[in-house]
């Protein structure tokens, strides 16, 4: 199993930067892929960047390419989404999802994080 904990979400001002944090624990060895989702109020849920385990591939959202940067951490197990340039249409609840080498799906997810961004 593995766990995910996600942070660092808040209430901020258009034009504001925050820095989403995702802590990774358990069998994290078998961890293929990371990624962010975003659910907005009324939306679908959105996946709005993907980092590989090794951190060589990386995947955006067409919302969010050159404003939202997703990094990792090997030696901490952990997964970071940095975000520039907010906007009120960034307001959504962030989730960190994991996913195993052999599966097709985001099988592992963490609680989710609050981001609101006001105008």
């Amino acid at each position: 199993q593995v766990q995910l904990v996600e942070s660092g979400g808040g209430l901020v001002q258009a034009g504001a930067s925050l820095r989403l944090s995702c802590a990774a624990s358990g069998r994290t060895f078998g961890i293929s892929a990371v990624a962010w989702f975003r659910r907005a109020p009324g939306k679908e849920r959105e996946n709005v960047a993907t980092i590989n385990w090794t951190g060589s591939n990386r995947n955006y959202a067409d919302s969010v390419k050159g404003r939202f940067t997703i990094s990792r951490d090997n030696a901490k197990n952990m997964v970071y989404l940095q975000m520039n340039s907010l906007t009120p249409e960034d307001t959504a609840v962030y989730y960190c999802a994991a996913r195993g080498t052999f599966d097709h799906e985001y099988g592992y997810w963490g609680q989710g994080t609050q981001v609101t961004v006001s105008s």
